[in-house]
């Protein structure tokens, strides 16, 4: 029991998740910045944002819905840390593992970004309003072809499970070629699920503030900011279980290996985010349905082809 409720707190659970999360930002904006020719922040940055903020004052609007501003950030972290227990770190499968929890991982991933839009509805603001209203119309966007994308190898390894599908590809490495098509679409959709530029349409700061959050502050903000930061690890960690899982059987060196497949992935992530611009988000939707869409669904099919082979 103890051991058990170690893994999911401890490691490589939520404090691993939330660590190395911060981590990973640090990571993202040193290489941002050093693409714009800036010396970045120090490591420490984001850990010391994340204390500044538990340290401010916590302000609610006063025509906002008070249960739902408070509860809202909690649903969001909770639902990403829960997703994360079921992505392999190491080289076993996790405790809560189980034929098709990657069912279950898509589905609480959805949770975040509903709770988002959520807080921004309940929060009664204009410019709160607009980003939440953004959050869902972009949600509707990009989940079509970033779901397709993870599902699509599973057909392949005939497994609903992450751990199963890891093991899968990892011992049969040829097959990782045939789902290059959905390891892009699964990165671009991505960056849109953390709605990271060019697809940052809900908190464009120079047009809506902050967009969903602009009401928030203090701890509550804090916890919103902890959630981002740990759906970036859970994003990174995912796409590299499915697409990129190199299993030895070595503890440490598998975990060496998935340090290294998380950074790889954050780093594509940080040259897309830094080479384009926004996109409106009429682009966005006609980018996500006419062209990663398509792309699934011919990945899709294929697999279907190789699977009635096999």
């Amino acid at each position: 029991m103890l051991s058990a409720l170690t893994k999911i707190l401890v490691f490589p659970g939520f404090l691993f998740m939330s660590a190395y999360g911060l981590f990973l930002e640090y990571l993202d904006r040193k290489v941002y910045a050093r693409l714009q020719h800036r010396s970045g922040p120090p490591w420490y940055q984001p850990l010391a944002d994340f204390l500044k903020l538990l340290g401010k004052e916590t302000i609610i609007p006063a025509n906002a819905n008070q249960r739902m501003f408070r509860i809202l950030p909690v649903i969001s972290l909770s639902a990403v840390a829960t997703a994360f227990i079921y992505v392999p770190v190491l080289a076993k499968a996790p405790s809560a593992s189980f034929e098709g929890d990657l069912i279950i991982v898509l589905y609480l991933l959805t949770i975040p970004t509903v709770s988002l839009f959520l807080a921004g509805w309940y929060s009664r603001s204009v410019y709160a309003t607009i980003g939440s209203v953004r959050t869902l119309t972009q949600m509707f966007a990009y989940e079509v072809p970033l779901f397709m994308a993870l599902l699509a190898p599973a057909l392949i390894a005939q497994t609903w499970s992450v751990t199963g599908m890891a093991e899968f590809y990892s011992q049969n490495p040829l097959y990782h070629l045939l789902n290059i098509p959905a390891f892009f679409v699964a990165l671009i959709s991505g960056q849109g699920k953390l709605e990271r530029a060019p697809f940052d349409l809900p908190e464009a700061e120079t047009e809506i503030v902050a967009g969903p959050l602009v009401e928030y502050s203090g701890k509550l903000l804090a916890i919103f900011k902890m959630s981002a930061v740990c759906e970036l690890v859970l994003i990174a960690s995912l796409i590299s279980a499915v697409f990129l899982p190199l299993m030895t059987g070595n503890p440490l060196l598998d975990f060496l290996l998935y340090l290294i497949k998380t950074m790889a992935v954050l780093l594509f992530l940080a040259l897309l985010r830094s080479a384009m611009a926004r996109l409106r988000m009429d682009q966005m939707i006609k980018f996500c349905w006419r062209i990663l869409t398509p792309i699934a669904v011919v990945q899709i099919i294929i697999n279907l082809v190789i699977r009635g082979v096999l």
